[in-house]
């Protein structure tokens, strides 16, 4: 599986070096990344608005190893909802954000990372809008869970990522379901030891759909992360059998993947939000859209044949 293969190259200085010099990857980067500034990007989040779309933002970079370096990340936020408001969009964007960018993984990490995202949280709320943590490696999660804990107490609209590969996962989303969170469901996209997560497609697919039905039939609100045909259908079945209207869950995709898709599902009256990254440091971001799908790589790679 070529998959694992790729997740390593991510945390290769080396294979970063390779790729980044490659004269076709900032074309094929674009593919999923459309710019590296809030300027830049502001244009996709008005066509996409305007097609019924809704949006969550992140800002790519995660190898933060300074103090300054977080402080600069929250800044970062801080400046994209400043541009959402000038532009009157805060209801239809809201924020995805790595706690490692906020310092997570420093000296005092934990501590550092609460205090730089909450105040990216409490300006996403003037707004309008909301944030929602990204779930990252296992050994990050129960540092993750406490933050989004104690955000929700003055923000109960704070949401969460969980991650359908990690055995964990469905005792995370039964107490998520029960505290009616919002949750976004994926299936994971980080190199993880069979000691605490499935390895086979089979057994982390027959997972997502119990995680889903929990989710469904709880009190919070589930988002389907998902690009699988299957995987939506089964979502929009389980939504039915519990009840749900179609603003009471959602479905996300990522920018720069099955873009039609995007738009049927918003035509048929269903939430849809793109997930859109920017900023300059797409490197690890970038490496795990190659890795969480084998038409991806084979787009990349037909670029670098075709450009080389």
């Amino acid at each position: 599986m070529l998959g694992p293969v790729i997740l390593a190259a991510s945390r290769s200085d080396r294979m970063r070096r390779l790729i980044s010099a490659a004269p076709v990857t900032k074309q094929v980067v674009d593919r999923f990344i459309p710019g590296e500034t809030v300027d830049e990007v502001v244009p996709i989040i008005e066509d996409l608005t305007g097609r019924g779309l809704e949006l969550t933002m992140d800002v790519v970079g995660e190898d933060i190893t300074t103090p300054e370096q977080a402080a600069a990340a929250r800044d970062a936020y801080l400046r994209l909802i400043d541009r959402l408001k000038e532009l009157d969009l805060g209801t239809r964007a809201e924020m995805s954000v790595k706690l490692s960018m906020f310092g997570q993984a420093l000296e005092g990490g934990h501590e550092l990372a609460l205090a730089n995202v909450r105040p990216v949280v409490e300006a996403a709320a003037a707004i309008g809008t909301t944030v929602t943590l990204d779930a990252e490696d296992h050994t990050t999660l129960d540092s993750m869970f406490a933050i989004h804990e104690e955000l929700r107490r003055d923000f109960p609209q704070t949401g969460c990522v969980i991650q359908a590969y990690l055995y964990r996962t469905e005792d995370d989303a039964r107490r998520l379901a029960a505290n009616g969170s919002r949750v976004r469901i994926v299936k994971g996209a980080y190199k993880e030891p069979a000691s605490v997560a499935y390895q086979q497609k089979a057994e982390i697919d027959k997972a997502y759909v119990r995680i889903l039905k929990t989710l469904m039939e709880g009190e919070g609100y589930p988002m389907i992360g998902s690009h699988d045909p299957r995987l939506i259908s089964v979502a929009q079945e389980l939504a039915r059998r519990a009840g749900r209207k179609l603003d009471e869950y959602e479905f996300q995709m990522l920018y720069g993947i099955r873009g039609d898709e995007h738009l049927r599902l918003a035509a048929e009256g269903h939430r849809m939000r793109v997930y859109t990254a920017y900023g300059t440091d797409w490197y690890g971001y970038f490496m795990r859209r190659l890795a969480e799908k084998p038409a991806n790589l084979r787009f990349f790679l037909r670029s670098m044949i075709s450009k080389g």
